[in-house]
C-alpha cells in the first residue's frame, strides 16, 4: 500500500496532467462520445438485458463485482430462470468464493491486494457462472497486445466477437482495460461489460461501472483496443497486471 501511494500515484498523476495540458491521450481528439438517449430494448436478449441490469461499483476497486452481476443477471434472465429481484453484489460475493474474491472487495484486501488482474477475473467469472449453473460453450481469457505483427489477428478475432454479440446476441465480452485510455482519467486497470459495437462506424459501447460515470459511452475500435492491450509496465507488474484483455462467453 506505501508502494502505491508514494511511487504509483504520483506518476499516475503527473501523467494525467501532462496529457491534460498537450491535449493527448483521452484529452484529444479520439474522445468517448457520451451515449445520453435512454435506451430502447432492441430484441438482443444479452444485449438488452445488460442494459437493464447494469449497476454500478460500490467502492472504487470493485468494478469487477458490478461487471459480474450485471453478466449473471442477463444470462439467468436469458434463460428464463431469474425469479424475482436481480442477485446483486453482495450475494455474488457471499456465493462465489474463488480467489478470495470478498476478502479482495474488503477495506484491507486480501494481503493488501483489492483489484482483479485479467488471470484472476477469468477465474472468478468461470466460477460465477458455475455456481449460478449457467451452462456456457465456451469461455475464453485473451490477453491482448500492443505488438503491431502479433496483435493483427487478435484485433481481426476481437472485432469479429463484437460483431457477433450486436448482430447474433449468442456471446459477450467482459474488458479489462486501462481507464485512462478512454476517459481524461487516471491510467489505472479498470473492467466493465461491452454493451454494444456499430460495424459500420466501428464504435464499441461501453457499460462503465465506474459510479462517476452517468451514461454509456463511445469510443472507436482502435481506441479500444488501445485500452484493453495497454502495458502496464513495472508499476502494476507488482500485483499481478501486465498487458489488459478481455474475457469472451459463448451460449
Amino acid at each position: 500500500m506505501i508502494f502505491l501511494k508514494w511511487v504509483i500515484r504520483p506518476y499516475l498523476y503527473i501523467k494525467y496532467f501532462f496529457q491534460k495540458l498537450t491535449k493527448t491521450g483521452s484529452f484529444g481528439k479520439d474522445q468517448a462520445v457520451y451515449i445520453k438517449t435512454p435506451y430502447e430494448n432492441i430484441g438482443n436478449r444479452l444485449k438488452d438485458g445488460l442494459f437493464k441490469y447494469h449497476v454500478k461499483q460500490f467502492h472504487e476497486s470493485s468494478c469487477s463485482v458490478a461487471t459480474v452481476v450485471s453478466v449473471v443477471n442477463t444470462l439467468l434472465d436469458k434463460q428464463g430462470v431469474l425469479n424475482g429481484l436481480p442477485f446483486t453484489q453482495q450475494d455474488l460475493l457471499e456465493k462465489v468464493k474463488a480467489a478470495h474474491w470478498k476478502e479482495r472487495m474488503s477495506d484491507e484486501g486480501d494481503k493488501g491486494r483489492r483489484g482483479l488482474p485479467l488471470q484472476t477475473l477469468y477465474q472468478v467469472v468461470k466460477a460465477s457462472l458455475t455456481a449460478y449453473n449457467i451452462p456456457c460453450e465456451l469461455v475464453e481469457m485473451v490477453q491482448t497486445t500492443g505488438d503491431a505483427v502479433r496483435s493483427k489477428e487478435v484485433k481481426q478475432v476481437l472485432r469479429h466477437r463484437l460483431e457477433q454479440f450486436e448482430k447474433k446476441g449468442n456471446c459477450l465480452i467482459i474488458s479489462h482495460f486501462d481507464q485512462g485510455s478512454f476517459l481524461p482519467e487516471l491510467h489505472i486497470p479498470h473492467i466493465s461489460p461491452v454493451g454494444g459495437f456499430d460495424p459500420e462506424s466501428g464504435k464499441v459501447t461501453l457499460l462503465d461501472v465506474d459510479s462517476t460515470q452517468t451514461y454509456p459511452y463511445q469510443i472507436s475500435f482502435d481506441t479500444f483496443y488501445k485500452g484493453v492491450s495497454y502495458n502496464y509496465n513495472f508499476m502494476f507488474r507488482k500485483f499481478g497486471y501486465a498487458e489488459g484483455g478481455y474475457i469472451f462467453i459463448r451460449l
